[in-house]
């Protein structure tokens, strides 16, 4: 038995348009843009859905896209769970999977990073 929940919603952006885009979103949204330590690529819009994370991610490509992060805490127990519903793993990065959907979308599957009481209140109990 494992648990998961969706975590964050990640705005992918080209990594020369990346600052344009964190300052646009941050207004959008009301948030405020803070870059993550140790993770130059992200910025967090802080405050922009509570419960949720919200960043823009540069990426390497010329694909703006979105995606979300589902924390487990079982990372193995929750990729098998979302193959067998029709995902194919792409990659790994540091402990997380990257895995596509049906229909093309990416995800991330990564331990807990949220407030243990977040996660103990919100996450759902797979079999």
């Amino acid at each position: 038995m494992h648990r998961s929940r969706l975590y964050a919603l990640l705005i992918d952006t080209p990594s020369a348009e990346a600052d344009a885009a964190a300052a646009f979103w941050s207004a959008a949204l009301g948030a405020t843009a803070r870059p993550l330590p140790g993770y130059e690529q992200f910025v967090s819009l802080h405050g922009a859905f509570p419960g949720l994370a919200v960043a823009v991610q540069a990426v390497g490509d010329d694909a703006p896209r979105f995606h979300v992060d589902i924390e487990t805490d079982d990372v193995g127990a929750e990729t098998r769970r979302l193959v067998a519903l029709g995902a194919r793993e792409v990659t790994r990065w540091q402990e997380c999977r990257i895995l596509r959907a049906p229909g093309g979308h990416l995800m991330g599957v990564l331990p807990v990073e949220s407030d243990p009481g977040l996660f103990e209140s919100e996450a759902t109990t797979w079999p």
